[in-house]
């Protein structure tokens, strides 16, 4: 199954979702701030991405600048921040079985899918 961490306010996400919706795949859209991952949750996503948890950081949020900027922080701490504040995760995130991506651009969903458009 297909998912997609969506935030609907953000104009990155709503192009990988309207990517998505022009495929004739079914997916499941997980508004994550609606329902905030667990750390559990969040870190086996992020280990699906092959990247550490500091490079799926919005640096440009204000809580990212008021709270973590300049901060070298561990995985775990990154988790944890996440956690704390959903909108510090990239978006939209693309889940497909044991890989996940960040898609942006929405293009970058073709590296999972089992269909080429």
């Amino acid at each position: 199954m297909i998912k997609i961490y969506h935030n609907p306010r953000c104009k990155k996400s709503r192009a990988g979702l309207a990517y998505l919706e022009a495929t004739p795949l079914d997916f499941e859209v997980i508004d994550y701030l609606k329902n905030p991952l667990t750390k559990a949750e969040l870190k086996a996503l992020i280990q699906k991405t092959a990247l550490p948890a500091s490079e799926l950081i919005r640096t440009q949020e204000e809580v990212f600048k008021q709270h973590y900027k300049g901060k070298n922080l561990s995985n775990d701490a990154w988790l944890e921040a996440i956690v704390a504040h959903p909108k510090l995760l990239k978006r939209p995130i693309v889940e497909v079985g044991v890989r996940a991506l960040w898609a942006d651009p929405a293009e970058n969903i073709n590296q999972l899918l089992p269909l080429k458009k």
